[in-house]
């Protein structure tokens, strides 16, 4: 008989055959499930709440502790065995790095690479074995002699101290005619001016003989940068050189800009060449303080001589003009004048020389002032200064001067006197030989004569006298500044030249050329360039 159920409850009666849940968990037979759902719900609250309270345990646990602090203590034990476990668990699972063996190489045959070798592309010319074997028959028959190329053209590189008849004669030439090849050229050039590195193109022709060597065709090269030299056989079989001038514009490179952070590379930015910029601060620094002279926003101006050639090729020279345009100041310009390329300001001044150089590169034995004499055997007046060198060292001139006296002056020996601006002169004793004669004129760092020991001397040395209004005084305590300056028809020649110079517009140099008469240009097809070597040997 079925028992009576509460009929006031909305909740479901459970089968006790299909519930799984726990037996603590499980719901009476007969009763309403909602008791069931309740424990669970507490269940879940009580396992929040554990884990919450795990958590916060693990969040306040130390489990990475400063194994340098508390050594021995609990703490740093706990701490030693985290890390090693930890270090325990990355070798366990460490990668392995053995190299990955790859396929088997093929193994080949002899008669497989045989196979190969015959297939291979090899310079024929050179006498590479290539190509496959055919036995002789009706026909293919194998050849009594090997076929030659008509025509075999060569690079070769013109060394240091090398010679044309010597590089023509590396690249298969035969004496006769790299010599006189070398007799043509010298004819347009001197031999010596070829620079190094210069590539020569050879073109030899075909054997007379099987065993002799082959005749030169044509040779070829960048004679200057405004001359190209060939060397070709005319109508008559005869070498026969071919000059071929090439036009080149020798407009100045004039580069102008704003003085940013650095004139430097403000200058590079601009266009102008690294050398071009090493003078251009060289010369500015002789003249003025740099760190004064040039400030961020002036305006840099330097012109460069400079050579384009109609073929393309460009050559930078040497600086020309240094300039300057200061937003607060007077301008700087410098232009270079005269045989030794120094720089003159705008006025006709020229650079300042500051000090005296030493006469011979070796250290001081004596002092000026009195001294026991080393042979005289007595106390005098030592009126210079004795410079340590060896037999033979060049003795330069302080300074610009001119020759007053050269030949033998006593105990003084061989000797050089030198008379200066200021009312200043220099005399150098003991000279071993003179390089100077007197009235000469002298520039500041020539050699005048030699280190020696003539006159009154113990040994090889230099006594280096001056003099001020014919008095002798201390050498080292004259300070010695010059500047040249320009004067009558030489500076109005020197103002002319600047004005000129300055009228060249800035970057014009670098502008395409625009040959007035047509260049040659090399032609692409081979007929047309044997057809040209054909008009070379006609004379054409």
């Amino acid at each position: 008989m079925d028992a009576a159920l509460d009929t006031d409850s909305d909740a479901p009666l459970v089968d006790q055959h299909e519930d799984d849940a726990p037996a603590e968990f499980r719901a009476p037979v007969g009763k309403p499930a909602g008791g069931r759902f309740a424990r669970l719900r507490q269940f879940a609250n009580s396992t929040r709440g554990a884990a919450r309270a795990g958590i916060a345990k693990l969040e306040h646990a130390d489990l990475a502790p400063d194994l340098a602090e508390n050594i021995g203590s609990l703490r740093w034990f706990r701490g030693t065995a985290t890390f090693l476990s930890l270090t325990a668990v990355a070798l366990a699972f460490w990668p392995d790095f053995s190299p990955v063996e790859a396929a088997p190489a093929l193994r080949l045959t002899d008669q497989a690479r045989d196979e190969f070798r015959s297939q291979t592309i090899q310079p024929l010319a050179l006498g590479a074995d290539t190509g496959n074997r055919m036995a002789a028959n009706a026909l293919v028959r194998p050849l009594a002699d090997a076929p030659e190329r008509p025509q075999l053209d060569t690079t070769a590189t013109f060394g240091r101290n090398d010679s044309l008849a010597r590089v023509l004669a590396r690249q298969g030439v035969g004496q006769a005619d790299a010599e006189r090849a070398a007799e043509l050229v010298a004819q347009a050039i001197a031999l010596e001016e070829i620079e190094s590195g210069t590539q020569i193109d050879v073109t030899l022709g075909r054997k007379p003989e099987p065993n002799a060597q082959r005749p030169l065709d044509e040779m070829r090269f960048r004679a200057r940068f405004d001359l190209s030299l060939a060397v070709a056989r005319d109508a008559q079989g005869n070498l026969a050189l071919i000059r071929e001038p090439i036009e080149v514009d020798e407009t100045p490179l004039r580069v102008r800009g704003t003085v940013g952070s650095s004139l430097y590379r403000s200058a590079r930015a601009a266009g102008a060449p690294a050398s071009a910029i090493q003078s251009y601060l060289k010369a500015l620094g002789d003249h003025e303080d740099l760190d004064r002279a040039i400030q961020p926003g002036d305006t840099f101006d330097m012109i460069v001589s400079y050579r384009r050639a109609a073929t393309g090729e460009r050559q930078a020279g040497r600086l020309l003009f240094a300039g300057v345009e200061r937003e607060d100041g007077k301008p700087i310009q410098l232009m270079r004048w005269g045989e030794d390329g120094q720089f003159f300001e705008a006025s006709g001044v020229g650079e300042q020389r500051s000090g005296l150089l030493a006469p011979v590169p070796g250290s001081i034995g004596s002092r000026y002032g009195m001294r026991r004499h080393p042979i005289l055997r007595y106390k005098r007046m030592h009126a210079g200064v004795d410079y340590r060198a060896r037999h033979g060292t060049p003795i330069v001139a302080v300074t610009d001067g001119r020759v007053t006296g050269a030949g033998r002056m006593g105990g003084c020996g061989n000797a050089v006197r030198l008379s200066h601006e200021g009312n200043l002169s220099t005399r150098y004793c003991h000279m071993s030989r003179m390089a100077v004669s007197r009235g000469q004129y002298v520039k500041r760092g020539q050699v005048i004569g030699y280190v020696g020991s003539t006159g009154l001397s113990t040994g090889p040395h230099l006594h280096y006298e001056m003099y001020r209004g014919g008095r002798h005084v201390d050498p080292l305590s004259v300070r010695y500044v010059t500047r040249a300056s320009l004067s009558g028809a030489e500076l109005q020649r020197f103002r002319a030249t600047l004005d000129a110079l300055k009228t060249v517009a800035a970057g014009a140099a670098l502008e395409d050329m625009h040959p007035t008469r047509p260049v040659a240009e090399e032609p692409v097809r081979e007929i047309d360039r044997v057809a040209l070597v054909a008009r070379h040997r006609r004379g054409g």
